[in-house]
């Protein structure tokens, strides 16, 4: 048993594209990317952080390329990571043929800033031969200045006229795998941006609220925004920026993701705030199932209420649930079934085994 959606999300069908093995757009799930904070020169440090951003859960890492350096540390890098790797180039064009030669699956580029059209050309050379995808990245804060000119302000108009320009610089180049980005730092300029590109354009849209902050509002913001767009249905995969752990960024695009029924992974948690009624502690206890839990990627409902107000009806909707009880007893729900009782001394290593144990179950039977 698992809950029940309130309502299916009717996302736009977009065309597919491939970033390594990860299909984006089409009907392919809305996949989850974040970004190293190392300097991509340094192997050892990129490739673990590239290992810790993919265990937390996501589906693509991107790294820096400012400089010949990084590009040439590429070519190792990828033979130890798990998830396919975007390589991220400003203005200087060698750097993202270096990096499409050196193993990366993505380039995160703005044509417009890329060059002349001889340059350009030479890029997307670069992709077609080695199997290599394009985000055309617009961002509110590095507009060409001709726009700028012509709008006065990063508005969504001028992020959209950018975007559709530089989908017109690819396309002449006969190259159509590629994604599409209008990013700003303000939830609202981002979302009539996103809303507009995709009115005009099928090509599959990265999200992103850019350089939103550190965690907790940078993670209000990235939910509003999100929330608002994949509502919608506009979005194929998306970005968290946060000026904090990128593994952070991935749990919290996860769980973005699984809050609106469009990720089915890990444990989702049910709990409530707490209050005098609980009859064991809550917020401790969801914090130690959290951590040792998360290695967990089967899709189970968990639910943790303290006592018996809600206790039952949310513990009725899930695979496994715990009513808070009297005298340090605490009734033990399976599939939505009250099934016995659990003293609050067993409660977490209980839930740990059943949902172990139903993990296993679910990936046997699957």
């Amino acid at each position: 048993m698992s809950i029940r959606p309130f309502r299916d999300i009717n996302r736009k069908k977009t065309k597919e594209i491939s970033v390594g093995d990860v299909k984006i757009g089409g009907k392919n799930p809305i996949s989850v990317q974040s970004m190293t904070n190392t300097l991509t020169k340094d192997v050892k440090k990129t490739i673990n952080q590239i290992n810790q951003i993919s265990e937390a859960g996501a589906d693509i890492v991107r790294v820096s390329c400012p400089d010949e350096d990084s590009t040439r540390a590429l070519k190792e890098i990828v033979k130890h990571v798990p998830v396919p790797i975007v390589a991220d180039i400003h203005f200087h064009y060698k750097r993202a043929i270096e990096a499409a030669e050196n193993g990366a699956k993505c380039l995160r580029i703005n044509p417009g800033n890329i060059g002349d059209a001889k340059k350009i050309k030479e890029v997307i050379n670069a992709a077609k031969n080695n199997n290599c995808s394009i985000r055309i990245g617009v961002n509110a804060g590095s507009l060409e200045r001709n726009i700028l000119d012509k709008y006065k302000e990063p508005c969504p108009e001028a992020l959209v006229e950018s975007a559709l320009r530089n989908i017109s610089i690819v396309e002449n180049e006969d190259f159509f795998n590629f994604k599409v980005s209008v990013k700003s730092s303000d939830v609202f300029l981002s979302i009539a941006a996103y809303r507009q590109l995709s009115n005009k354009t099928d090509y599959p849209l990265h999200l992103g609220i850019t350089e939103a902050g550190s965690f907790l509002p940078g993670s209000i913001k990235s939910s509003i925004g999100f929330g608002t767009l994949l509502l919608d249905g506009i979005g194929d995969t998306i970005r968290v920026s946060l000026s904090d752990n990128p593994v952070e960024e991935v749990k919290v695009g996860n769980e973005i993701l699984k809050s609106l029924n469009l990720l089915k992974r890990g444990v989702k948690i049910i709990s409530c705030p707490s209050c005098a009624r609980q009859a064991f502690q809550v917020i401790d206890t969801v914090k130690k199932l959290e951590e040792k839990l998360s290695h967990i990627k089967t899709p189970i409902t968990l639910s943790i209420i303290g006592c018996v107000v809600n206790g039952p009806g949310e513990a009725s909707q899930t695979d496994i649930g715990i009513t808070g009880g009297g005298k340090g007893s605490n009734m033990l729900y399976l599939n939505g079934i009250e099934t016995k009782k659990i003293t609050t001394n067993n409660i977490i290593s209980k839930i740990i085994d059943l949902v172990e144990k139903k993990s296993k179950e679910i990936e046997k039977n699957t």
